[in-house]
């Protein structure tokens, strides 16, 4: 931002300077170039008119003398014609043939038509410009002849020069001026807001403890500085108190839940055959939102704390689930099998693969048929590291799998005790190690899911035992089976 602010601020100096500077130098080099051909024209008219008094009196010697004069006073060179275009004096010397063809010259031959007024012209004479003017010599009506004066205009161009560097160095003189005050006032404007966005990249990193300084800067940045605190005050306290909620309503629900369901159980013996069926009902709901509430809390803890990707090692998670849900799988009448080469380790939020197999497994379990196959499988590319947990059961519609992944939705033929979190919970997790959930339609009917993460960088051998694996947090909601289906 300083760059810009700087680079504004010298360019609309520059176009000041262009517009002032650009006209003075015109006027000044148009002022030095009449102010010259003024002061020639006004020599020779003096010469002029001297000639004119020494020709009616035959002082032809006396003429010669004024013009050497005049041409060494000028530094330039004079001649003056009779009315034919005969030399009757000069300044300098002058061969037959240029003698001859005075005449011709146009300023002259303009002057001896007798025209009022000065005849102005300019000519390059080895390589030297030269200013050339010519007034006729007059007695009263009589018209003598002709006076051409002749100067260079080597001092008018030095001047015009001159006048010229004079600009553009006082221009580069007020740009440098303009460029370190320029640079100050950016720092000034500009370090706020550099504050500001650092306090906003902050924010949405999830820390809120940071405020932006308000004590710097313009007013308006100052006033935006504090908006953005209190904005962020605000959200902070909004946060806290939902996740206050969530969390506590969650653990206050537990207790309540714990008791029903022990006077649930007791109950059973005590009921009647036909009561029985009622219930069980009961006690699906309660163990639902027993689910229910094991998956607020899964949420809650995920929205209270910084979630940071690390890697994992995927087969040992694989080999560890798949062997924790085989038991299930076996009374279910589901065989569980585990395919693919090992896939070595990929980033992930720690605890949160447990938690993604857990939740698709106990969702795949439910809705798999008796003597089916639900298959974990695991692939490796240079971009991704998949998990496919595929299953063979009713599978769901193109608009279904759209809106799997929405918190509470259940589908309309979900088998009974589901929650609805249990997939929104898969998406959220993987999608905080900075991966992708899909879910696809699987060949041979049902459904396949697929998790993407991405591949942690190998790490070389280097002959030393490898380091014990960090030790996992127990996969929270593990029993919140998805119930999307």
């Amino acid at each position: 931002m300083t760059r810009r602010l700087l680079l504004s601020y010298l360019t609309l100096a520059a176009l000041v300077l262009i517009c002032l500077e650009f006209p003075l130098g015109y006027v000044y080099t148009r002022a030095e170039r009449e102010r010259a051909t003024n002061a020639a024209t006004e020599e020779a008219e003096s010469v002029a008119d001297y000639a004119a008094l020494s020709l009616t009196y035959g002082r032809p010697k006396e003429l010669a003398e004024r013009v050497g004069v005049c041409a060494e006073r000028i530094g330039g060179r004079v001649l003056v014609v009779d009315s034919s275009g005969t030399l009757l004096a000069t300044s300098h010397p002058l061969s037959r043939d240029q003698q001859a063809g005075l005449a011709q010259h146009p300023e002259i031959a303009a002057a001896l038509l007798g025209g009022d007024g000065a005849n102005v012209r300019t000519s390059t004479i080895g390589g030297v410009q030269w200013l050339s003017v010519a007034v006729p010599v007059r007695h009263g009506a009589t018209l003598h002849g002709a006076v051409r004066l002749t100067v260079p205009t080597d001092a008018i161009a030095n001047n015009v020069h001159r006048v010229w560097l004079v600009l553009g160095l006082g221009g580069f003189g007020v740009l440098a001026v303009v460029t370190m005050a320029a640079f100050a006032l950016a720092r000034w404007i500009g370090r706020p807001i550099l504050e500001l966005e650092r306090a906003a990249r902050t924010l949405a990193g999830g820390s809120l403890s940071t405020p932006a300084s308000v004590t710097t800067g313009p007013p308006e940045v100052r006033s935006l500085a504090a908006t953005f605190n209190r904005t962020a005050a605000l959200l902070e306290h909004l946060l806290a108190a939902q996740s206050a909620f969530a969390g506590e309503a969650s653990h206050q629900l537990k207790t309540p839940l714990a008791a029903l369901r022990l006077r649930l159980d007791n109950m059973e013996p005590g009921i009647p055959p036909h009561m029985r069926g009622n219930l069980n009902a009961a006690m699906t709901e309660t163990d639902r939102l027993a689910r229910m509430v094991e998956g607020l809390l899964a949420f809650a803890r995920m929205e209270e704390t910084a979630l940071t990707p690390e890697p994992v090692d995927l087969d040992r998670v694989l080999q560890d689930r798949t062997l924790a849900w085989s038991g299930l799988y076996a009374r279910a009448g589901v065989r569980l099998v585990l395919k693919g080469n090992p896939v070595g380790t990929a980033l992930a939020v720690p605890g949160a693969l447990e938690q993604i197999l857990d939740n698709l497994l106990s969702n795949a379990l439910r809705v798999a048929p008796t003597r089916s196959v639900v298959t974990v499988s695991r692939w490796l590319s240079a971009t991704a590291a998949e998990l496919h947990v595929e299953d063979q059961g009713p599978g769901m519609t193109a608009e279904q799998r759209s809106r799997a992944f929405d918190r509470f939705w259940r589908a309309p033929d979900a088998p009974k005790g589901g929650t609805g979190l249990g997939l929104a919970l898969v998406q959220r997790l993987t999608l905080a190690s900075g991966g992708e959930a899909l879910l696809l339609p699987a060949p041979g009917g049902g459904l396949r899911a697929v998790i993407r993460l991405q591949p942690a960088t190998p790490r070389r051998s280097n002959g030393l035992p490898s380091l014990p694996h960090p030790r996992r947090r127990p996969a929270v909601g593990a029993c919140t089976a998805a119930g999307k289906r």
